[in-house]
């Protein structure tokens, strides 16, 4: 599978969104209490330590494996979120130090919300040591904490700006807990890396938060270089979203020219080249879009790797998505099926076997969207009918599964 792609629009398609690199579902256990660091000081953690005031600490997903420990921080400071132009989303990157002195392994990540009612959901990003002096002048040069970021983190190598410029590590959503990499596998961290954290806020529901405020904070379960693990890498298979308004439904908005429109308005141009490199990418060569509620595309394997787990993420009018890998062969296989979409429960699908891809295999992600559901969610159903592309906003929708790989 291609790790880069080449040209401005595919930062767009690195939004976090949803779901993790490193996520797990397991039981809960309550020996493995998290502890604490004070603000944006790491430090390592013992079951005996208290968590930070501020945020609702909850227990990891499995006790500690050997070798590993725990290193709790929160963003630098209290962040007051403001939709840049004018919309009700706004993305806000921060540089978070785990204070990293030699070479480790990520093996889970749980990010807390301290402020529940705006956080929509947040992305960690993996920032090695050559980028961190970019990324910390975007830092001083931006009013505020942190920057704003549409689609990746904001930062990126110079004349870099694919997929894995920054990558991604870790996802929330709401329902998400902790994400936990599986026995023997981890991401390794180089020492004087930091961790960007994206955050989505959803400022629909602002009328409804406790402060106007957030400052929330992440853990994460490091281990040492030393430990013999299988390095993960996640990859993303995006799609189209091409979703008229429905039957009756009339509006400036449900004009598709005018829908892409209003996303450059609310997002930068960034989002109208994402619209258009996926019908470029996933259409027909045609470059004219197909509207309809279930959208997909098969992208070519490229070299052999080792599928351990698949996330999906839509927005509110999901309704399902599903992974295939040789569609159409006799050896097609589904690596992953959610017939019912529930955009609370985005947790990560482990495989029970890892699933060996090779050149010459071909993978499909196909999503299933329901435009009626804008007039039913009530997010959505004051909003004026649209027709509905691939976006960052509440109100906007995507097709992307996150798929956790290794070398071996």
């Amino acid at each position: 599978m291609a790790r880069r792609t080449a040209g401005r629009w595919a930062l767009a398609l690195a939004t976090a969104i949803a779901v993790a690199g490193c996520g797990s579902a397991g039981p809960d256990q309550a020996q493995s209490t998290p502890a604490s660091t004070p603000a944006s000081a790491a430090a390592s953690e013992s079951a005996t330590s208290n968590p930070p005031q501020s945020l609702l600490i909850q227990p990891p997903s499995i006790a500690l494996r050997a070798g590993e420990r725990f290193v709790t921080l929160q963003m630098p400071a209290a962040y007051h979120p403001s939709a840049p132009t004018g919309g009700t989303d706004d993305y806000r990157c921060f540089v978070i130090d785990p204070g990293l002195t030699q070479d480790t392994f990520l093996t889970g990540t749980q990010f807390f919300p301290q402020n529940p009612a705006l956080v929509h959901h947040a992305i960690l990003f993996y920032l090695p040591p050559d980028q961190v002096q970019a990324a910390q002048a975007l830092d001083d040069s931006t009013p505020g904490e942190g920057w704003t970021c549409f689609g990746g983190a904001g930062v990126g190598g110079a004349g870099d700006q694919g997929l894995d410029a920054v990558p991604w590590v870790g996802a929330w959503a709401p329902g998400g807990k902790e994400g936990v990499s599986p026995a023997g596998t981890g991401r390794k961290l180089e020492a004087g890396s930091r961790i960007i954290l994206q955050v989505h806020y959803n400022l629909l529901n602002a009328t409804q938060a406790p402060s106007t405020t957030d400052r929330s904070g992440v853990r994460l379960r490091l281990a040492p270089a030393g430990a013999r693990l299988k390095q993960l890498e996640t990859m993303l298979l995006l799609a189209p979203v091409e979703l008229p308004c429905p039957s009756g439904q009339t509006g400036p908005l449900c004009d598709r020219q005018k829908a892409e429109l209003d996303l450059v308005q609310r997002f930068g141009a960034e989002s109208a080249a994402t619209v258009e490199g996926l019908q470029l990418l996933c259409g027909d060569g045609s470059g004219r879009p197909r509207p309809g509620p279930t959208q997909g595309c098969t992208r070519p394997v490229q070299q052999r790797e080792v599928i351990h787990g698949i996330a999906g993420h839509m927005h509110l009018l999901g309704r399902s998505i599903r992974v295939d890998l040789n569609p159409g062969t006799p050896s097609a296989r589904t690596l992953l099926n959610v017939p019912v979409y529930n955009f609370d429960n985005q947790n990560p699908h482990w495989l029970a076997k890892p699933v060996v891809v090779k050149p010459g295999d071909r993978l499909r992600v196909t999503c299933t969207h329901d435009a009626g559901l804008r007039q039913m969610l009530p997010a959505l159903r004051s909003l004026p009918p649209r027709y509905v592309l691939w976006g960052e906003g509440t109100s906007d929708e995507m097709c992307l599964a996150v798929v956790t790989w290794s070398n071996s």
